[in-house]
């Protein structure tokens, strides 16, 4: 079995069900939950910081994507302020002490919470049970965090590999950049080799290494749609009002939970409606039938892992080592 730590709506989760495993989220908000509960995936509505491995005795592998809003460039950057003392305190954690007292030192207690799957995994090991593999993601900001963990998970006996992986070289139709941790106790650790080439602006989909397939557009996951262009919300170049664009033949941009604020226009510069939630969890890889539920369906897509990407990191933890469970 599978514990998922901060679930969401069922990124990692979906990705765990598709290659045939069991899974069990732990998610503290209720709208995301509501999510998980109608895509069938089980869930505890809570907060992790208050659960361990003994909740959950005949999970082996633990999986996860931490809160990533003080890490990430779009966020205020508490996270990337106090890297330092996130990485000191994971140290502690190594070193079994108590950092209670000082995780009330960080300015965003949210910031705290990407050193709790480390908790976990250090008291499976003492608890004699450890867990066969862990796979975990957050924006690229976080790496430093992640080469901190495979540090003291190597030292824990684990082999451990980290890095930022590009979403479109593992199929997903949007350029997003993750940060990827995954440990495995019984084998080697190996990030998943992409199976498309990079995107790059005014390059054709078709150049690049021929052993790779073409990265995917917009318009191949949404044919329905016609020929459009997206307007972001973001200014580029640092100028709110260069907004970028891409059309229909081209990756999204990095979906995030202000999808639904992307303006979209015909070719003749004309609105078009807006993306449903469907079309937004198309983007971010979930099945177009997913049952989106609850509040803020935005920020539930945003939060999510890519499903494409989720596949691809699971597949290289688990496959080698791990019997699938079915679900």
């Amino acid at each position: 079995m599978i514990v998922d730590l901060f679930a969401g709506p069922g990124g990692l989760s979906t990705a765990a069900r598709h290659l045939g495993h069991h899974v069990i989220g732990i998610e503290h908000d209720p709208d995301a939950c509501k999510t998980r509960r109608a895509a069938g995936h089980a869930t505890v509505e809570d907060d992790v910081r208050r659960y361990g491995p003994a909740a959950f005795p005949s999970a082996s592998v633990l999986v996860g994507g931490p809160p990533c809003q003080t890490f990430s460039a779009a966020g205020q950057g508490a996270g990337r302020d106090q890297l330092d003392l996130v990485l000191a305190l994971a140290n502690r954690l190594a070193a079994r002490q108590d950092i209670t007292a000082d995780l009330a030192k960080l300015s965003d207690p949210r910031t705290g919470l990407v050193l709790e799957p480390l908790r976990w995994a250090l008291d499976a090991l003492d608890a004699g049970r450890p867990y066969e593999a862990i796979v975990l993601e957050q924006v690229h900001q976080a790496l430093p965090v992640w080469k901190a963990y495979a540090e003291i998970l190597r030292a824990e006996g684990y082999q451990a590999a980290c890095g930022v992986l590009k979403a479109e070289q593992y199929g997903a139709p949007q350029t997003r950049r993750r940060a990827v941790l995954i440990a495995r106790l019984d084998g080697p650790a190996a990030l998943p080799a992409p199976t498309h080439r990079p995107y790059r602006k005014g390059v054709p989909r078709d150049a690049g290494d021929p052993r790779l397939l073409p990265w995917v557009s917009m318009g191949d996951v949404l044919p329905h749609r016609g020929p459009f262009t997206v307007v972001s919300n973001y200014g580029t170049g640092g100028d709110p009002k260069a907004r970028g664009r891409r059309t229909h033949a081209e990756p999204a941009f990095t979906v995030t939970g202000k999808i639904s604020r992307l303006r979209l226009v015909d070719p003749d510069g004309n609105e078009l409606p807006r993306l449903t939630w469907s079309e937004a969890g198309i983007l971010q890889g979930f099945p177009a039938d997913y049952p989106w539920t609850g509040r803020d369906i935005s920020q539930q897509i945003g939060n999510a892992v890519p499903g494409q990407l989720a596949r691809a990191i699971l597949t290289a933890a688990l496959a080698p080592s791990c019997t699938a469970v079915a679900a």
